[in-house]
């Protein structure tokens, strides 16, 4: 039986995320300005010509999965990389050194300009539709954000953990992390996140945390032809 976060996105898109979920019911998608994940059931042909004649010409559509696949010859492939799925199974200890703040929709101009600046990922403008971001500030500044993504049955994707590079060194993204980590946890679910396999600062940290890497992940950036 194929585990959950082997297909996160369409799982999320049929389970935790249902409320942002777009499509049929072999290919699913968030809306254009939330993310660019889709969600196959089965990867058919069948699977990925229904989403072909879901999406717009000019949206790029970001296809996860745990195995290389076969991208019918309709679609172009605008980029493919290889992600870590890393899961967090420790208890989540976290003992604020500073104010977490709650981000709402005032603050979407600063996450949007924050992300913009360190890249952490597709962060659009209704991406806090996905919920429970929160973020540290200097004085009116947003230095540190970290949030919620695809939400695949009882594991909680951590998402757009980033730090203003002013302010590296802080830790104010582990203090983020932890922070999610432990919400996280007392809802029921389990943590887990994507990075780069390149992003070697960053594998450390979340290992110094406690994730654990549970496979490696194919990303695959497409665009009707």
């Amino acid at each position: 039986m194929e585990h959950p976060l082997d297909n996160p996105a369409f799982n999320a898109l049929i389970s935790g995320n249902k409320n942002l979920s777009n499509g049929t019911e072999q290919a699913k998608h968030f809306a254009n300005d939330v993310a660019p994940f889709v969600g196959l059931k089965d990867n058919s042909e069948d699977d990925f010509r229904q989403l072909y004649e879901l999406l717009p010409y000019d949206r790029p559509a970001v296809f996860i999965k745990h195995i290389e696949q076969e991208i019918p010859k309709y679609w172009n492939i605008l980029r493919a990389f290889r992600c870590y799925q890393m899961v967090f199974n420790e208890p989540a200890i976290y003992e604020p050194s500073v104010e977490i703040v709650d981000l709402t929709n005032e603050h979407i101009p600063a996450m949007l300009s924050l992300t913009k600046l360190t890249n952490p990922g597709p962060f659009l403008e209704r991406t806090i539709g996905f919920g429970h971001y929160r973020g540290i500030f200097d004085g009116d500044t947003l230095v540190a954000m970290a949030g919620q993504r695809m939400h695949a049955f009882n594991y909680a994707e951590i998402s757009a953990v980033c730090t203003h590079p002013d302010y590296l060194g802080k830790g104010y993204a582990r203090q983020l992390l932890l922070n999610q980590a432990e919400r996280i946890q007392t809802e029921g679910n389990i943590p887990y996140l994507h990075v780069l396999t390149t992003n070697e600062r960053a594998i450390k940290v979340y290992e110094g945390i406690g994730f654990t890497i549970r496979k490696e992940m194919y990303f695959y950036v497409l665009q009707k032809r």
